[in-house]
């Protein structure tokens, strides 16, 4: 697909999306700028041209363009299914966590 590069490991997946979980804020649109300028700009997994057409497709479909923009980019970067798995859980994991904590403050 487009300019991507090759399959990284899922480690490295996670964790590039757990950091991004922790430091974006901001909403859907605010995540997708922040998926830009590190996954398209600084560590090169796809292209300008591949990024504009898969958020242009995640818009598409039902549901939040930036969780859908990161689950799918993290199908092309690890291996299939699991790296999207990864990506998902790197990037929810630190929100659910937070609104988990609160829920137990109560």
């Amino acid at each position: 697909m487009y300019g991507t590069r090759p399959r990284g490991p899922l480690v490295e997946v996670f964790l590039t999306f757990l950091r991004l979980g922790l430091t974006s804020f901001g909403g859907p649109i605010a995540h997708l700028g922040y998926f830009r300028d590190e996954l398209v700009v600084h560590r090169k997994w796809i292209d300008e041209a591949g990024f504009a057409d898969l958020i242009a497709l995640c818009q598409f479909l039902p549901g939040s363009a930036s969780s859908q923009v990161g689950f799918s980019l993290g199908i092309l970067r690890g291996n299939v299914l699991l790296g999207g798995l990864a990506a998902w859980a790197g990037f929810t994991m630190p929100s659910a966590i937070i609104l988990f904590a609160f829920a137990l403050s109560l």
